[in-house]
């Protein structure tokens, strides 16, 4: 025997389980769906130094993820203006500049046949919203995804959550990014290709999803 081993090790309390945070739909895809992609490549906006595209569509039974990307290239701006662009570029943030009340950064937004839109650039977080404040739908959510850059040009990369699923007709797909001169501008897609895309979501465990009648 050793010296530690003549104390015994006192077991450790119970503790219960946690519990897996489920967000609400209108905040992002489901969990456990193996999505349907759908192709899209089109422009939002493309002029001589700016471009945004929508490259194609993850529809979940809920909505659908919009797989988006964006590049400044380089005209004739000095190293010093450059270098201001890029932090303009990657920390501008979105949504309402603080005490300004003006709306700047990359904002989407997407509006239904029946009228009906939403906006990031009112987008609160949802961990800081007041319960019981959830959104009437639609509802839209930017998240980023990955960037980079050097002396000639910058990209950057993120997805768009829309909640709900659209329904057939025109879905009107909108961008503004004024600190870069970018005024609003929109695309039409069709709304009853998405809708009909989620027929091939396939649930992780189906099993799961079954109710014995």
């Amino acid at each position: 025997m050793t010296f530690f081993q003549d104390f015994p090790v006192p077991p450790l309390p119970p503790r219960p389980r946690s519990q897996r945070h489920v967000p609400p739909p209108w905040v992002a895809a489901p969990a456990y769906e193996l999505p349907a992609a759908v192709h899209l490549g089109k422009f939002v906006s493309r002029t001589p130094h700016m471009v945004v595209a929508v490259e194609s569509a993850d529809v979940f039974s809920t909505g659908c993820v919009f797989n988006l990307s964006w590049v400044l290239r380089r005209g004739e701006q000095s190293d010093e203006d450059w270098a201001d662009l890029q932090d303009l570029f990657f920390h501008s943030g979105r949504g309402i500049r603080r005490g300004s009340g003006r709306q700047t950064g990359l904002m989407f937004g997407v509006e239904f046949p029946d009228g009906s839109k939403a906006s990031t650039g009112v987008q609160i977080p949802y961990g800081l919203m007041e319960q019981g404040t959830d959104p009437k739908p639609p509802a839209v959510a930017l998240n980023g995804g990955g960037g980079g850059g050097g002396d000639d040009e910058f990209s950057g990369t993120g997805t768009l959550w829309l909640w709900p699923l659209p329904p057939a007709g025109d879905l009107r797909l909108v961008a503004q990014w004024t600190d870069f001169g970018l005024q609003e501008t929109s695309l039409m897609l069709d709304g009853g290709t998405l809708r009909q895309a989620a027929a091939s979501v396939q649930p992780y465990w189906p099993e799961e999803g079954r109710t014995d009648g």
